[in-house]
């Protein structure tokens, strides 16, 4: 069995009568097959180089003709151009072709017709499936290094849905930037169209789905004031928001994560970018969440996973409040049991109250250092999960804390990115504001947001003169 190669300009009407040939021996004789590859003229001195130095060939005119003796994967044996296909056709099968000069012309004009359809028809097919653009900033942090997996194996955006990866950092973490590509590249995800390194910061967020800002500021009050450090947050949100508003898709969603000044950072991106949907930012208070979950279970001696329902009020990275008043129980090992769906009230089965109060609810520094020594995988886990269930929707009547912007729900103060207990479903969610709270969780609500007033304000005092967007 014989498969030629027929490779050629589409308007050369050399390439028309050599394909014309073709057809006619792939019709009349059982063994024969035929493999055409056309280019765009402007495409084909290049293609041409690049077929010959990979096999070693010598060629220079259009087209250009080879064989192999395995349909389409034996070893290539070039044949020539035209004239040698011509003598090759009469040497072996006996038949040549006559066709006219004229009828080479038009063949080549309708080849070249034909091929700019087929083009443009395969670009609007690829822009109906364009890859979901994904933006990662401060990307050279371990957080990223765990996210990428989760983000590229379906599971966040589902099976169908291919994903492009952005890691922006600045120049000097650039041959780390460098290697996540590369190592994400072998890892070769079949979802993964492409993943790429950027570090001119004037470039960021072209076309962006999704922004997931992990900027983080060293902490170290010893150096200097915790003002400083809120002014070194808002300048750089200030940086990124016009460039969100600029390059980003209308309808980005943009994720705070990070160890530090999470509600802030989403506070300020909100304040400078007043043109996005103020429900598409949000800051991740998951990893709090888990956290206060896991020690909850050990102290049960239980699996975590079957711990739902606490509640991280306040701001993430900073004064928070762990509710455990609706806090479910589901499989724990006790003598009443009942269908998977059955759960029991937290504080029904932890008799020790003075553990909860004197351990765990004043354990804020226990659970911050916890989360704070985190190498990666629980807040990399944390920003994939929220991001599945936006897309996905969570669990039904199940609660998850996110920082949102407060529109006076539960008496918080309007214009703060607060963590509160939401639901997700059908790609938004919704604050979950008939749940009840007593009136000493109101009160540490209140505190809770003086502080975080507080911050914005202070984040707010040095901004520019020259910058275009107030406080609200």
């Amino acid at each position: 069995c014989c498969c030629c190669f027929f490779t050629g300009k589409a308007n050369c009407p050399y390439y028309a009568k050599a394909e014309l040939l073709a057809d006619y021996l792939q019709t009349n004789l059982p063994n024969f097959r035929v493999h055409k590859i056309t280019q765009h003229p402007d495409k084909w001195e290049q293609w041409l180089h690049d077929i010959c130095e990979t096999n070693g060939w010598e060629h220079r005119q259009c087209p250009i003709i080879w064989r192999e003796l395995l349909d389409r994967g034996g070893k290539g044996q070039l044949l020539g151009g035209l004239n040698d296909f011509l003598e090759y056709a009469q040497q072996y099968y006996g038949i040549t072709s006559v066709m006219l000069s004229e009828e080479m012309l038009n063949i080549a004009e309708e080849n070249l017709q034909a091929h700019l359809e087929i083009v443009k028809e395969d670009e609007e097919i690829k822009s109906l499936i364009k890859p979901m653009q994904i933006w990662i900033t401060s990307a050279s942090v371990p957080i990223c290094y765990h996210l990428i997996p989760l983000l590229a194996n379906g599971e966040v955006f589902g099976m169908t849905t291919e994903i492009s990866i952005h890691l922006l950092d600045t120049d000097q973490f650039k041959e780390i930037l460098r290697s996540i590509v590369m190592e994400a590249e072998d890892m070769a995800f079949p979802l993964l169209r492409s993943i790429s390194e950027h570090t001119k910061v004037d470039q960021a967020f072209i076309d962006a789905d999704i922004i997931i800002v992990l900027d983080d500021v060293l902490l170290n009050l010893e150096v200097q004031s915790l003002e400083n450090y809120i002014r070194e947050v808002s300048e750089i949100c200030q940086v990124y928001a016009p460039l969100i508003e600029k390059n980003a898709k209308s309808e980005v969603k943009v994720i705070s994560s990070g160890k530090t000044f999470a509600n802030l950072k989403a506070t300020m991106l909100r304040t400078y970018s007043p043109s996005i949907r103020p429900e598409n930012i949000i800051a991740i208070a998951t990893s709090w969440e888990s956290t206060a979950k896991a020690m909850l279970a050990r102290k049960l001696n239980m699996n975590t996973a079957g711990v739902k329902d606490v509640i991280v009020w306040g701001n993430i990275t900073g004064s928070n409040y762990i509710d455990l008043s609706h806090a479910k129980l589901y499989g724990y090992d006790c003598a009443i049991r009942g269908p998977p769906n059955f759960h029991r009230p937290l504080l029904n089965i932890i008799y020790d109250s003075e553990w909860i109060h004197s351990e765990f609810l004043s354990a804020q520094s226990t659970l911050s250092s916890r989360v704070s020594r985190c190498t990666g995988m629980l807040p990399a886990h944390a920003v994939a999960t929220v991001l599945q269930y936006w897309y996905h929707g969570s669990p039904s009547e199940e609660i998850i804390s996110v920082g949102i912007l407060s529109e006076g729900q539960f008496c918080i103060p309007e214009g703060i990115i607060f963590s509160m207990p939401v639901r997700f479903q059908n790609g938004n969610w919704e604050v979950m504001t008939e749940l009840e709270i007593n009136e000493t969780t109101q009160k540490i609500l209140g505190r809770l947001s003086h502080e975080l007033v507080q911050e914005k304000l202070v984040a707010l005092k040095e901004i520019n003169e020259m910058h275009p967007y107030e406080a609200e």
